[in-house]
């Protein structure tokens, strides 16, 4: 059985999703593929009614599937281990690069300490096995106030607040 899935804000979600193998027929529901599957059949599957979902491992390059990304509605980023921070990459692009508005999903060694920062990347879903998901993603919302650095999660960085301040305090 797969972690549960949470929300960024805490909220758990409902699994509508359909894992399928890469032998098996795909139906009308929402399926999820393999990132092999996605490459293979990328124009038959982007042709496809109902709802699309991948899953991108760490040695995967989404920009195989570029064409193939604004017809998904799910993309799941696996973590095979803490170290290993390939995915935050692979979300950056899809939300930045590739314009992904579907859910973006981190699964497999997903650490609380981690959290803030797949934010930033454009997270918006993770599967936790954590105790008490939801203080844990809500506390990781608010764990830094300012950024310095530019992310998917479109927040204003210091130095630029620091400039509207500086313009703004001559008025």
């Amino acid at each position: 059985m797969s972690a549960p899935v949470f929300d960024r804000a805490g909220r758990k979600l409902d699994e509508l999703w359909r894992e399928v193998g890469d032998d098996e027929a795909i139906g009308a529901e929402a399926c999820i593929i393999s990132f092999a599957r996605a490459v293979r059949e990328g124009a038959a599957l982007a042709a496809r009614a109902g709802r699309l979902g991948v899953r991108i491992g760490p040695a995967d390059a989404i920009e195989e599937i570029a064409a193939l990304v604004p017809r998904l509605s799910l993309i799941i980023v696996v973590f095979p281990a803490f170290r290993d921070g390939r995915g935050y990459s692979t979300a950056r692009l899809a939300r930045e690069r590739y314009h992904f508005t579907g859910q973006l999903r981190a699964e497999g060694d997903v650490g609380v300490d981690q959290l803030f920062f797949m934010m930033r990347c454009g997270f918006d879903a993770f599967a936790l096995t954590t105790r008490a998901p939801e203080a844990a993603l809500t506390r990781a919302a608010r764990r830094f106030s300012q950024v310095y650095q530019s992310a998917a999660d479109g927040r204003e960085r210091v130095a630029v607040l620091r400039h509207v301040d500086v313009e703004g305090a001559g008025e």
